[in-house]
């Protein structure tokens, strides 16, 4: 497996860069207005993905059709204490809705106990249901690295490559403890060697606390493949201006 690569280049454009944002609003009181005010801004600036709760998938599906722009959704958000069952049912819906990438929070109290064997269980039920529903579905493992110690972050990102996810990711931008850090994105980029189908590496997600452009060339530096955020638009605006 080739050793990963940390500190890729800052993309040049505006356009690449929107190529590595998903376009996110996960906010529970979040309108049909608000959400389908984000597609239109993920046609208008090119982001790879809206990033929305379960609730809005066909609606994303319905106005993203046609454009460059995936819809992505979350499973067992925010706390990853839902059962694996119902974990991959959520998923395994939200793609028959539309979705193409699901991004699923682990179960913390496995992690911390030190059962890894039952995080990378839970995950590979998530995968393979979604899988099994489109087989071009991409999963993101959410940790919330920022109350974890590196150990723990280490076994997360180990059970995740064994279970054959796509990415790894930082935070799921709900936890006190904060979100997104240099030092975590390094950490997970450096351990993201992946088991999966195409024997490449994981793919690491950046989000929680990015919301300007300094915060986001800073993850990127870090090892950052893909940023979450719901200050793209301002992000974008921020690269040379």
């Amino acid at each position: 497996m080739p050793e990963a690569t940390l500190h890729p280049a800052m993309p040049a454009t505006r356009a690449d860069l929107a190529r590595m944002i998903d376009h996110t609003i996960l906010r529970p009181d979040a309108t049909r207005d608000a959400i389908l005010r984000l597609c239109d801004e993920c046609i208008e600036h090119g982001f790879i993905a809206a990033c929305v709760q379960p609730v809005w998938v066909a609606a994303c599906a319905t106005r993203l059709a046609g454009s460059q722009s995936l819809v992505c959704t979350v499973v067992g958000f925010p706390h990853g204490a839902n059962t694996s069952r119902i974990k991959a049912l959520e998923a395994a819906a939200a793609v028959k809705d539309g979705a193409r990438e699901v991004d699923m929070v682990i179960h913390h109290g496995d992690l911390l106990g030190s059962d890894p064997g039952a995080v990378e269980r839970d995950i590979r039920t998530v995968v393979e249901s979604a899988k099994s529903a489109s087989d071009a579905a991409q999963i993101k493992v959410i940790l919330e690295t920022a109350p974890l110690p590196d150990d723990r972050i280490i076994a997360a990102c180990r059970a995740a490559a064994l279970a054959g996810a796509d990415f790894i990711k930082t935070s799921t931008g709900f936890h006190a403890a904060g979100g997104a850090t240099e030092k975590h994105v390094a950490l997970l980029r450096s351990h993201s060697a992946s088991a999966s189908r195409t024997g490449g590496r994981m793919l690491v997600k950046a989000s929680g606390g990015i919301r300007d452009i300094d915060a986001a060339r800073r993850m990127i530096a870090a090892g950052a493949d893909r940023l979450g955020t719901s200050a793209s638009v301002s992000i974008l605006a921020g690269l040379n201006s």
